[in-house]
Formats: structure tokens, C-alpha cells, sequence
């Protein structure tokens, strides 16, 4: 299949393409992604929990400028703290499904950051831990959001939300894998003071 025939995957290879990988890992998350998508297979998933076994996934960072801070949410089956989000449906523009990922998560939806607009600013691969393990593609987002906006948390999912400084460590077990990567990432881009 020529990734221009199907438009939902022109739009995918096109939001991977215009990332700037922040180091090695990326750069290679980065080259399996293009590939993945213009062989031709199955990039969305078809149905639950993880049919195919690889398949696109979102993040949102919702940024707080004032207090440098992003939120988490400690998500029930990962059994770690995450950014909200979750899987692209069959043919979904990928910015179309982070924001429907936050109302359903969080009831809250702010606007894409204005330093990223709504475009990804990291992508990667992962296999996933916990219930149910399969590879997620996913496309990082970032949101401009503000720690006093009123967040209703779909406790079916998660057993806790909780803002955390950008500056604060987010490599040891109770994180997601990538997440110290990306927020490495969004403090060089908004040049924050790096983790030490």
C-alpha cells in the first residue's frame, strides 16, 4: 500500500516525519515508525486489548507554565504513573483522538502548547507492561494547562492524578517507560532548569 492511497496514515506519517528527535533513541523510534507505516500493515487497533499486537497510541503533557509542572495519572492496569491517553481509532486523525482522550479521562481538554501547536513534539515505541503487553506507537502531545482548571478523573482507570515538577526525576519504576525521555525533551525545548 503507498502511504499517500490511505489519507489517515499520510496524516500519521506526516506528524512523525516533522518531530526532531531529541537523541539516538528517538531517532530510531523515529525511523521504525515511518517504516511501520508505509509497509502497508495495520496501524490502528482493531480491537481490544491488543489486536494487532502494535499499534498507534497518544500521550497528552498538560503544562503548567507558572509552577513548570505536568500532570500524571497512575493508570490501574500499567500499574505506573502516565500521561492521560490512549489508542487511535481505525482511520483517527491522532490530534483528534488526545483531545477526545482528555474529556473522557480528565473531563478537561486545554488548548495544544503554544510552543508545539498540535503537532507531536516526541514519538516512540514501547512494549507495554501489565495487563494484556503490546507494543504502543505513540505520539506525544503537549497542552498548555493550569493546575487550578477543575479535572474530573475517570477512577475505572486511574487511582491517581497528581501534578509533578518537570525538574523531578521520572526514570524509576513508578513511571511509564520514555516518560523521563520526553519530559527531558520539553525541558530542553521550554528551557527549563535540567534534571539533576
Amino acid at each position: 500500500m503507498h502511504v499517500t492511497a490511505d489519507p489517515a496514515r499520510f496524516i500519521v506519517r506526516e506528524l512523525v516525519a516533522q518531530v526532531v528527535p531529541y537523541d539516538d533513541g528517538e531517532a530510531e523510534h523515529q525511523r521504525h515508525i515511518l517504516a511501520w507505516v508505509a509497509s502497508g500493515t495495520q496501524i490502528f487497533r482493531l480491537a481490544k486489548p491488543a489486536t494487532p499486537d502494535q499499534h498507534l497510541a497518544v500521550y497528552a503533557a498538560l503544562i503548567d507554565d507558572d509552577s513548570r509542572s505536568v500532570l500524571y495519572v497512575h493508570h490501574g492496569k500499567a500499574r505506573a504513573y502516565l500521561m492521560p491517553g490512549g489508542h487511535v481509532d481505525d482511520g483517527e486523525d491522532p490530534r483528534r483522538t488526545v483531545v477526545r482522550e482528555l474529556r473522557e479521562e480528565l473531563g478537561y481538554a486545554p488548548p495544544f502548547h503554544p510552543a508545539f501547536g498540535d503537532n507531536p513534539f516526541f514519538v516512540s515505541v514501547c512494549r507495554t507492561r501489565g495487563e494484556n503487553p503490546h507494543t504502543d506507537v505513540t505520539l506525544w502531545f503537549a497542552f498548555a494547562a493550569s493546575q487550578s482548571a477543575a479535572i474530573t478523573p475517570d477512577l475505572r482507570e486511574f487511582s491517581d492524578v497528581r501534578w509533578f515538577a518537570m525538574t523531578e526525576p521520572a526514570d524509576d519504576e513508578r513511571f511509564g517507560p520514555d516518560v523521563a525521555r520526553a519530559i527531558a525533551k520539553l525541558s530542553a525545548t521550554l528551557d527549563l532548569a535540567p534534571v539533576s
